[in-house]
């Protein structure tokens, strides 16, 4: 069983590469808005917690994110282990899943950076569009349709851009990640777990990269 947590800004491919790792290797992503939504209408006592919380407005305290995590991995079943999807993204959420590893005996194996360049990503992120019948994605540079405005997958024409893939939305989501979250690169680094791979690699070549990771 190996537990990792993917660091790298909006738009480097964490999503992409935690579905491949699900697939192949059989791990669970943890998703903390996943976990949220879940624990909201499970019935329990933590599931009141997070209702009452989140109905009256307020932001779910890391405790309570950190109490849900636990619940996942001492009676979770995930023989490949736990992707953290994020989370943590403050040094403070760190240090508390840190402890939380420590006392519930379990390893954090890797923490893997999928580095990239700010101005590649912009340019990857605000050319991108899917295909709204059936998700293809396309790039209206690197991967365009064959046929414009027309999905090669399925045919359908119903083509859409995410309200966010846009240069002032990035600018905001990537002030946001160099604030809160890129300082767990050094600190991931400093205590010997950070392992780098270029985010904006073909996709099998970052699989390639982070399969090379998780298997030293």
């Amino acid at each position: 069983m190996t537990n990792i947590i993917l660091l790298g800004p909006p738009g480097a491919g964490k999503g992409t590469q935690a579905k491949r790792l699900v697939e192949e290797r059989g791990m669970v992503q943890l998703s903390t808005g996943d976990m949220l939504r879940e624990a909201r209408t499970s019935g329990t006592e933590m599931g009141r917690k997070v209702a009452a919380v989140m109905d009256a407005g307020h932001l779910v305290t890391d405790d309570i994110v950190v109490g849900l995590i636990e619940e996942k991995l001492t009676h979770g079943a995930a023989a490949g282990g736990y992707i953290f999807d994020g989370f943590p993204r403050t040094l403070k959420q760190a240090d508390a899943l840190g402890a939380l590893m420590a006392r519930i005996g379990q390893p954090l194996d890797a923490v893997i950076e999928l580095r990239v360049d700010d101005e590649a990503l912009k340019q990857r992120i605000v050319g991108r569009f899917t295909c709204g019948n059936c998700g293809a994605v396309y790039h209206d540079m690197n991967h365009p349709p064959k046929v414009s405005g027309t999905c090669d997958a399925c045919g359908g024409t119903a083509m859409k851009r995410r309200a966010d893939d846009t240069e002032e939305a990035l600018r905001t989501r990537m002030l946001a990640y160099y604030r809160d979250t890129s300082p767990l690169v050094g600190y991931y680094y400093a205590k010997g777990q950070l392992a780098t791979v270029d985010g904006l690699a073909e996709m099998d070549a970052v699989s390639a990269a982070l399969a090379k990771v998780l298997d030293t």
